[in-house]
């Protein structure tokens, strides 16, 4: 019974990690607005308008040209692709033109993809 509740426990931490913090995410994502805006309606970049894109088709914001292999990726964002693309895009997106090496960090990575939440 012990076990089980230390399981519980260990579980609950762990999704609570994973969950992210938005108000630090925003702080992180100042990396990101080098070459990303972040406003509803805001131009593209050196990189597309990240507004939204969770949930948004790969390679789809309207007037942004992208790589032949981000158009072609053929995915949507979702919290997991998203992590998994912020560790290391070239892995995820191979011939992508981004050039940034990716967030080694999980919790960076968490916060960041949690603050991504609150631009719809």
């Amino acid at each position: 019974m012990i076990r089980s509740a230390l399981f519980i426990l260990a579980l609950s931490a762990t999704t609570a990690h994973a969950a992210g913090n938005a108000a630090t995410g925003a702080s992180v994502f100042q990396r990101c607005a080098i070459c990303h805006s972040n406003a509803k309606g805001g131009p593209a970049l050196i990189g597309p308008n990240l507004f939204g894109i969770v949930g948004r088709k790969a390679g789809s914001f309207p007037g942004f040209f992208y790589s032949p292999a981000m158009k072609n990726a053929g995915f949507v964002w979702t919290n997991a692709k998203l992590d998994a693309y912020l560790t290391s895009p070239p892995q995820i997106v191979p011939g992508n033109k981004m050039t940034f090496g990716g967030i080694s960090n999980p919790t960076q990575r968490a916060d960041l993809i949690a603050y991504l939440n609150t631009l719809k």
